[in-house]
């Protein structure tokens, strides 16, 4: 994983990283995983009026990618749009805690051990929207981080059964983080744009809202905390009764079931009792199968963060968090 700061407008951040590569002689679009089809231009184009009119700021920063690269935005744009609406191989954990001391949001990106030099976290601070610490296995788009009012949010993909044009996964995550404050807007926001894609999308804030959003295309379930107590949970399928229906049962999606069901019962036998200790045991697998993976297949965790929401404290391991220890990121700046 390597570190990257972006600053002043959308179009500059993008210009200056995309020229920095350049000029060290890495070409985004000779990467192996660069994959442009007849199928995904006819798509991105479709999508394209949906970022125009909702989130014309992040074309500018794709933009200014390609400028720095040397290459075509349509290439560009058409890479990263139709991302997570074909095939994509990410997987994933998502948790959201709150108790009387404390909010927690703990995440582990499982993917591919072949990519996990590319694997970037990034300081975001750019100009009329909220400055953010992310992290992705792209560019440009997030899977997950929080921004500088302690709003969280973290994807796990869902492999799609069903697309149309609009807003794909990393895109909402990163238009979430630099759009909203709380859980509430994030929602509201949510609903008011087209998505594309499937997934989940874990959201949680400063005041202890925490909520499991599921959406694709044609529905959106929202699922908050219940009788088993403050706490929510996904992985790489839905869950919800109203949403199961969009599963693909046939593809590998890395022991999600399991995953998410090790998370939700550890959880629920806490009685309400969390820690980071808690977060960060069960993402480092000590209640069962979490990110036991067999590096020679290939798959592992490639980095892992618990968010301490009410502390303003940002925990991660860049690596397997059975192997690594997290350590503390304190170069976002919150604010009160």
């Amino acid at each position: 994983m390597y570190h990257v700061r972006f600053k002043n407008s959308h179009y500059e951040a993008g210009y200056k990283w995309g020229n920095l590569l350049y000029k060290n002689g890495n070409i985004i679009s000779n990467q192996h995983t660069f994959v442009i089809t007849k199928e995904r231009k006819e798509f991105a184009k479709e999508c394209l009026p949906i970022y125009e009119k909702y989130y014309p700021e992040i074309l500018e920063e794709i933009r200014g990618v390609a400028d720095g690269q040397r290459c075509s935005y349509e290439d560009l744009y058409t890479f990263l749009i139709s991302m997570y609406c074909f095939e994509f191989n990410n997987h994933c954990t998502c948790i959201a805690v709150k108790d009387k001391d404390n909010i927690l949001f703990g995440r582990n990106s499982d993917f591919l051990v072949s990519l996990e030099k590319l694997y970037m976290n990034c300081l975001y601070n750019l100009d009329n929207v909220y400055a953010f610490n992310g992290n992705t296995t792209a560019f440009i788009e997030m899977e997950d981080g929080i921004n500088e009012y302690g709003l969280a949010v973290g994807l796990t993909f869902v492999y799609p059964t069903v697309i149309r044009a609009g807003f794909n996964s990393g895109m909402l995550v990163r238009f979430l983080l630099e759009k909203c404050k709380t859980t509430e807007e994030a929602i509201s926001l949510l609903k008011s744009v087209p998505i594309a894609s499937q997934q989940t999308l874990t959201i949680a804030d400063r005041t202890g809202n925490i909520v499991v959003a599921e959406c694709n295309c044609e529905e959106i379930e929202i699922i908050r905390p219940n009788k088993d107590g403050n706490f929510v949970t996904t992985a790489n399928e839905f869950n919800s009764k109203k949403m199961k229906k969009f599963n693909n049962y046939e593809v590998d999606n890395w022991k999600a079931e399991e995953r998410y069901l090790v998370a939700y019962n550890t959880l629920k036998k806490s009685k309400n009792n969390y820690s980071f200790d808690l977060i960060k045991d069960i993402l480092s697998g000590k209640y069962g199968f979490m990110c036991q993976y067999d590096r020679k297949t290939d798959a592992d965790t490639v980095w892992s963060v618990i968010y301490d929401i009410k502390n303003n404290i940002i925990n991660r391991v860049e690596g397997n968090p059975r192997r690594k220890k997290f350590k503390i990121d304190n170069r976002l700046k919150f604010r009160k």
